[in-house]
């Protein structure tokens, strides 16, 4: 039986907003709807929610520049499913570096969404195993979620952060394709493309800006974190990303 769980629907479709809450409260999910960004934003700033779904294309305030909002100048951490009828990748990490954690595109099954916040949920009331991690200059604190390299504060989303906090726990392991999806999204994984954009807003985050990249692509292997002088360590039976 699915776990209970506070949503926010922010969509200004009538019809598929209507039947994300049909769906959802038939579930046992408690429900609140928006149909423009303006409210979205009053919502999700006035109450707790366990996962918000939010459409991009929205009247009064689009869909990234709320999620944008939410993350940068409220501090709000509530996972967010992305709603897009807008497949390329270059629009799904937008999403993605808005600070959405995951997507869906448009039209989708409602059962895939319920999947989706359950997993996103489940992923964001994990316990935390507290110690410092460090690899070269960038380190995580998963205690207070805080990341550093050479000193400078780096804002992650909680996927990318979770991707981060995965590879750091593993280093210098090199980490396949199967293995991250399961640390990120368990037993529901999205997409072939959400694991690529993913890894591109972490590698903006954590190695764009500096000197040396710690983030690596091992080719038909999958990815790892290391010190530019660490040689790889590839673990056994690990599915090509």
């Amino acid at each position: 039986m699915d776990a209970a769980l506070k949503v926010l629907v922010v969509e200004d479709n009538p019809d598929l907003a209507a039947n994300l809450v049909d769906f959802l409260t038939a579930r046992g999910h408690l429900v609140d709807a928006a149909g423009d960004g303006v409210t979205g934003l009053l919502l999700a700033g006035s109450r707790d929610f366990d996962v918000i779904l939010l459409d991009i294309i929205l009247p009064g305030l689009d869909g990234l520049t709320l999620c944008r909002r939410l993350r940068e100048e409220s501090g709000n951490a509530t996972p967010i499913l992305m709603l897009t009828a807008r497949d390329t990748l270059d629009d799904k990490v937008a999403g993605l570096e808005a600070g959405a954690d995951d997507y869906l595109v448009k039209p989708f099954a409602l059962r895939e969404v319920a999947a989706r916040i359950q997993a996103l949920a489940r992923r964001a009331h994990a316990s935390v195993v507290p110690g410092p991690l460090q690899v070269a200059d960038l380190s995580f604190d998963p205690a207070t979620l805080r990341i550093t390299r050479a000193g400078r504060d780096i804002a992650l989303p909680p996927i990318a952060r979770r991707m981060l906090e995965a590879l750091m726990r593993a280093a210098p392991r090199v980490l396949g394709r199967r293995e991250m999806e399961r640390a990120i999204w368990g037993d529901a994984p999205p997409d072939s493309d959400a694991l690529r954009s993913h890894m591109h807003s972490l590698r903006a985050a954590i190695d764009k800006p500096f000197g040396r990249p710690l983030l690596r692509t091992m080719r038909g292997v999958g990815w790892q974190i290391a010190a530019p002088e660490e040689p790889a360590a590839v673990a056994r039976d690990v599915p090509p990303p």
